[in-house]
């Protein structure tokens, strides 16, 4: 999914149950103007200037999606829970959006290329996550970039990717990388936090 719940990682995690309450997190449904105006000013910094078209891996409800397409991006979003699907479409409904049912690791769009792949909260949950970056990157055109939003949640038992690894594990994929950290902007997640946060804005 794009965003992320403090959940067991050893636990299955029903998403179609999850997608019920899922915008309740403050960082997930973006419903606050302050929680929604900080997420908006990170996301326009790290995606192109010019509408451009953008594929948002695991999106779940569609709230990046949506803050994305409101700048005038043309978005497409992928996600495996047919509920968040539902709910994203409905948040999207008349935009220049689509969304579709699959796997964020490997998604159905056939030979469509994206100027941007953006990517909350699901690499740190994939088996392979080196492979996934190879794929995105093919999903690309040239020029394009990869926007990575990632962390390491939880003090007992955490979960997550490391930025240190996150980016040792795009050496072979991008020409550019750029770490911006977002632990110490409690606006984003509306409360403050001390583990590990980050925007990783990659060119491919």
């Amino acid at each position: 999914m794009a965003n992320h719940r403090e959940f067991d990682a050893d636990a299955a995690v029903d998403w179609n149950a999850e997608a019920v309450s899922f915008d309740d997190e403050p960082d997930h449904g973006l419903r606050d103007p302050e929680v929604r105006a900080a997420w908006a000013g990170r996301l326009r910094s790290w995606l192109p200037g010019r509408a451009c078209d953008i594929l948002d891996l695991g999106c779940g409800t569609g709230s990046l999606s949506l803050l994305a397409a409101e700048q005038g991006h043309r978005v497409t979003g992928v996600d495996s829970s047919p509920a968040m699907v539902d709910l994203a479409r409905a948040k999207l409904a008349g935009r220049d959006a689509a969304f579709l049912l699959g796997d964020a690791a490997a998604p159905p769009v056939g030979e469509q290329r994206y100027d941007v792949v953006l990517v909350r909260h699901v690499l740190w949950a994939l088996p392979d996550p080196g492979r996934a970056l190879r794929h995105w990157r093919e999903l690309l055109r040239p020029g394009g970039r990869l926007v990575l939003i990632e962390g390491v949640w939880g003090a007992v038992s955490p979960v997550g990717i490391p930025a240190e690894r996150l980016t040792a594990l795009l050496e072979p994929v991008a020409v550019q990388v750029r770490v911006e950290r977002l632990s110490g902007d409690p606006l984003l997640w509306g409360r403050a936090v001390t583990d590990e946060r980050y925007a990783v804005v990659a060119a491919v």
